[in-house]
């Protein structure tokens, strides 16, 4: 008996964890589909990366990790709220700020500043069924070189 409630309990308590990681689209571990994928310049091509976020409320944790095209690591985090104002980003030399705004459960829009002034606006899709992300982003590099960005990821 006492080994059947042990496993009814880890039951509830997967699906409940199940059913928290589910309640937004977004949260959980994505992986760069280079190949489906395009950045412009080149230079902003990563050569892998992999991201997670976790979405509480109206909050949004960001961690990436990866090695951009110079084959170094990188790291890149945020912490902002769905309001559309500015929330320090870490990691990136051309951005250090993101303003996100939630447009559905599967979409967010949102515009990465440099020194103040917005310099990139992207949108953020997820697919209904939950296993791609599309980002699609235009916009100014700190240089003041054009960026055009469609970055695709997988669930993992």
């Amino acid at each position: 008996m006492a080994r059947l409630l042990a496993l009814l309990g880890a039951v509830a308590l997967s699906a409940m964890t199940m059913s928290a990681q589910a309640t937004d689209p977004a949260s959980g571990t994505w992986e760069l589909n280079l190949a489906r994928s395009r950045f412009v310049p080149a230079t902003l091509a990563p050569r892998s990366q992999t991201r997670t976020y976790l979405v509480k409320g109206n909050q949004e944790t960001a961690h990436h990790t990866g090695i951009d095209a110079q084959g170094r690591p990188t790291i890149i985090e945020f912490t902002a709220a769905y309001d559309g104002k500015n929330y320090p980003l870490k990691g990136y030399a051309d951005w250090d700020a993101i303003a996100m705004t939630r447009i559905d459960a599967y979409t967010t829009e949102f515009t990465q500043s440099y020194r103040g002034k917005v310099t990139l606006s992207a949108k953020r899709v997820v697919s209904k069924d939950g296993k791609t992300m599309t980002i699609t982003g235009r916009g100014t590099g700190a240089k003041g070189e054009p960026v055009d960005l469609l970055i695709v990821l997988d669930k993992r």
